[in-house]
């Protein structure tokens, strides 16, 4: 069971709470992603200090290994990584299209090579639905065709209504698993998604003809794959007033912090990418001026914190010039304060975009973002 309360609207903006497996979880919402059960560098309590209520799973890694039969032994992921949290699973579509040299794309589904040893796998609608369902988490997504940019009409088409057909096979296999299913607890809930590349028509056909197949959620696919913001937005516009008001609309792989304020403007609740914990991985982060690199050489003496507004666990104890130091040696331990750090940043621009809906004062707060934060690394002058 899923359910979506709205508590305000400020234009298109939408505050709310999300209801699943008895978790609470306010919108809009940014999901860390924890692709092999875990999201890298951190502890389930790093995850609790900040109340993250929801994280992202990714059903092609999990199904490669651990494998499904071992998660479904511990009784799904919850069990498996204990988390208590909710869980979405992504359904390895985006995974599985991005590796072009090691698929074979038909009807009935997708033959792919594993990365780990070669391996060979067929992966059609039903399995992965049986898949996502067998590993037990709240939410999880359609198999879906990802298209990549540029990408011509005739496949745009084709592929757009290809993707409406596993939508109908992965519906119709969820309500036979949820119909022979006598476990207890709450079933799994099936997203659908939404495709059509940056074709604005294409995008209106594929939302309609996924509504009519009543999911209780939607996904906007196959965004953010190398299009210009120009194409992006109006791909995105196009579709998403076609999802009905009570249904939760979630933006996949989209994550920049001015992605996140945009896509919420336009009526997005939920999010997920893995470019902030990644980049966080790698020194940088964010701030809310914009990005800061800690490997740079004008750090090596900052006794600041990183953001000298922040009140995370890193910036409460460690100077820009120790962070540094432990990137330029290499200590494991400067990924994960960087990442602390990061998702802090990212709960807290979600939180105070959320406040500003309910307030009524988005459009405020939109315009004060753009005005300050830098969607680059800063430079030294623009950090003092």
């Amino acid at each position: 069971m899923i359910d979506l309360k709205l508590q305000n609207k400020d234009g298109f903006a939408r505050a709310g709470f999300l209801a699943t497996g008895g978790i609470e979880i306010p919108t809009p919402v940014f999901m860390p992603v924890g692709t092999q059960g875990t999201v890298k560098t951190l502890e389930i309590r790093d995850l609790e200090a900040e109340d993250f209520r929801i994280i992202l799973n990714n059903m092609y890694h999990l199904y490669l290994r651990p494998g499904v039969d071992l998660i479904e032994d511990f009784g799904g992921l919850h069990g498996f990584t204990g988390w208590n949290g909710a869980i979405l699973t992504d359904s390895g579509g985006f995974q599985v299209f991005s590796m072009t040299d090691l698929i074979r794309v038909k009807e009935e589904g997708v033959r792919f090579q594993s990365h780990l040893d070669g391996s060979y796998h067929f992966l059609t609608p039903e399995k992965a639905t049986e898949i996502q369902y067998r590993m037990r988490p709240n939410i999880f997504m359609a198999f879906d065709e990802c298209l990549p940019y540029p990408t011509t009409p005739p496949k745009t088409a084709e592929s757009t209504e290809m993707t409406l057909r596993w939508a109908q096979r992965c519906k119709t296999r969820w309500l036979e698993l949820m119909d022979s299913d006598d476990k207890p607890g709450e079933k799994p809930v099936l997203f659908g998604i939404v495709q059509g590349g940056t074709d604005t028509e294409w995008r209106k056909i594929s939302a309609s003809k996924t509504v009519e197949l009543d999911f209780p959620g939607y996904g906007i696919g196959g965004l953010s794959v190398g299009e210009p913001k120009s194409l992006m937005w109006p791909s995105l516009e196009a579709c998403i007033s076609e999802i009905p008001e009570e249904k939760p609309r979630y933006m996949m792989g989209v994550g920049t912090p001015a992605d996140l304020v945009e896509g919420v403007a336009r009526g997005v609740d939920m999010f997920d990418c893995v470019m902030p914990t990644r980049n966080a991985r790698k020194s940088t982060v964010f701030t809310w001026k914009g990005k800061l690199s800690l490997k740079a050489a004008y750090f090596e003496k900052d006794e600041r914190p990183i953001d000298e507004n922040c009140t995370c666990y890193t910036c409460r104890n460690y100077t820009r010039a120790f962070l540094r130091h432990l990137f330029k040696v290499g200590e494991i331990t400067a990924m994960r304060l960087a990442t602390i750090h990061t998702l802090h940043f990212y709960k807290e621009l979600m939180d105070k975009m959320r406040q500003a809906i309910v307030k009524g004062e988005f459009d405020s707060f939109r315009t004060e973002f753009r005005r300050t934060y830098k969607d680059s690394l800063l430079k030294p002058q623009q950090d003092g």
